[in-house]
């Protein structure tokens, strides 16, 4: 029986997080000769990735998936691990202010 292991990008249609997951993907054969493939996950055998996977962010069943090598040749999609930095500058009212009158 062949293993491999394949990283697969998913996108939420909902909240638009990118996120992967790896599988080990088996090939062979069983006992009638008919092909056979068994997705596992963490030693957990898993139906295939499809769309309508669960998006780990906001829990919605709109997520899909990406073809193969997709966030490798699009790394910008890809979240940063580190949170983003505040801005330093204050934050300035377009609206000009009003006078008291006292």
């Amino acid at each position: 029986m062949e293993e491999v292991r394949r990283v697969v990008p998913f996108e939420c249609r909902r909240c638009w997080h990118v996120w992967e997951e790896e599988y080990l993907v088996r090939y062979g054969e069983d006992r009638h000769g008919n092909e056979r493939v068994v997705w596992s996950k963490d030693g957990i055998t898993v139906p295939p990735p499809t769309e309508g996977m669960i998006c780990p962010r906001c829990h919605c069943q709109q997520a899909t998936t990406f073809p193969d090598g997709y966030l490798r040749r699009h790394p910008e999609l890809i979240p940063s691990q580190e949170p983003a930095k505040p801005d330093d500058k204050p934050l300035l009212s377009p609206v000009p202010k009003r006078q008291r009158y006292l």
